[in-house]
């Protein structure tokens, strides 16, 4: 009897972890996000897709750098068709520098709008499209009966989400991760700094069921690469 009920409460949550969208990918799904050991940190080592992801944001420099993470992201979640909507108050993405993480940026639909509220309604309805490949909200601040809307409209489409917020007004959310990107200096080309390709301190502070942690990524050769010199993998304080 003791076996019979651990072997109903592990594909209990076997099952939980399917329904959060924690699927390991099928043979013609073509893998995963290349993200190597940050993959191994979410249960089944999946990225979850069709969930909502934070990213908190200090300043104009860390708001970039998740730009940029989160470019590479949807080049993936893109790669089979579909749009995506940038949703924000001020348009702080400049479009062409789209296609240097391999995103067509005619594919990408960005909405500015006056009142932050307004960005969270438009995020909410459009997360509802099950057509749209991902939805980006940049806001100063988001609630947990805010971030719950959310996560509940995501659960119908499997819409992946990303919030962009400001790191000062933190409080607990329902997102099923929150991220940290800071920008790092790239590898000079020819003795010259600057040149190099995108590379960004990436922690990993929450996620549901998983690993925090923290490691050094590059975008190049259009993928994701983990800097093998400082590669690293800890258990963080969790934020919130």
């Amino acid at each position: 009897m003791p076996d019979t009920r651990k072997d109903i409460i592990s594909q209990l949550q076997k099952d939980i972890l399917l329904w959060e969208g924690f699927r390991p990918p099928t043979a013609d799904e073509g893998g995963t996000f290349g993200l190597g050991p940050i993959e191994a940190a979410f249960p089944n080592g999946v990225f979850p897709t069709g969930n909502i992801h934070e990213f908190l944001t200090e300043d104009i420099s860390q708001a970039a750098a998740s730009g940029g993470f989160i470019a590479g992201l949807l080049s993936v979640l893109m790669r089979n068709g579909g749009a995506c909507l940038w949703i924000g108050m001020a348009q702080t993405v400049f479009p062409p520098a789209l296609k240097a993480f391999g995103v067509q940026p005619h594919r990408v639909i960005f909405i500015n709008l006056m009142h932050e509220h307004d960005v969270l309604w438009a995020m909410e309805e459009a997360l509802k499209c099950s057509g749209l490949a991902a939805v980006i909200g940049e806001v100063r601040a988001i609630d947990f009966k805010q971030s719950r809307r959310l996560q509940l409209a995501v659960e119908q489409s499997r819409v992946t989400g990303f919030i962009l917020r400001d790191a000062g007004q933190l409080g607990n959310t329902a997102c099923t991760a929150r991220w940290r990107v800071t920008s790092l200096p790239s590898e000079p080309v020819d003795d010259l700094p600057g040149l190099g390709h995108p590379r960004w301190q990436v922690d990993l502070l929450r996620v549901r069921n998983g690993k925090p942690g923290s490691w050094v990524m590059e975008w190049a050769n259009e993928q994701f690469i983990t800097h093998p010199a400082i590669q690293h993998h800890e258990t963080l304080t969790q934020a919130g």
